[in-house]
């Protein structure tokens, strides 16, 4: 007689492994914590769009306040727009303004070769002036 070999039926698995998808979303957890803080650092400015249309005529005429290449700040307001001027008397001016006109739009013109730095610390200064959203001036392309 033939010897019978019981042979156990192995039930297939219909468990899902989910250690690998948790370990993957442990890293992406790890990566957006530290990336949170980073991202939301900076100065709020509506940044313009490379072919941006240019303010409409029946808008204000709009505060540009400028830095040239030394550092320098200059407002197209006042008797002496071709003196620099300093950073309280910018600012000044421009709360001054902003309080009589609040809707009027605020634009910085910077020189392409001054430091970064320089722009950021216009825009934070006319931020806390009160102007509630800064633009930024550029030149059409060639």
């Amino acid at each position: 007689m033939e010897a019978f070999i019981q042979r156990r039926k192995r039930k297939a698995m219909s468990e899902m492994n989910v250690v690998p998808y948790i370990d993957v979303m442990l890293v992406l957890l790890i990566i957006f914590m530290v990336a949170a803080p980073l991202i939301s650092q900076g100065v709020d400015v509506d940044l313009p769009r490379a072919d941006a249309e240019p303010l409409p005529d029946d808008q204000r005429q709009p505060l540009v306040a400028t830095v040239d290449r030394e550092g320098n700040y200059f407002l197209n307001m006042g008797d002496n727009q071709d003196s620099p001027m300093s950073a309280v008397d910018l600012a000044t001016l421009v709360a001054a303004h902003l309080q009589l006109d609040p809707e009027t739009p605020v634009v910085v013109r910077g020189d392409g070769q001054v430091a970064y730095a320089q722009v950021v610390q216009l825009m934070v200064l006319l931020q806390r002036a009160g102007a509630p959203k800064v633009g930024l001036m550029t030149q059409p392309p060639e």
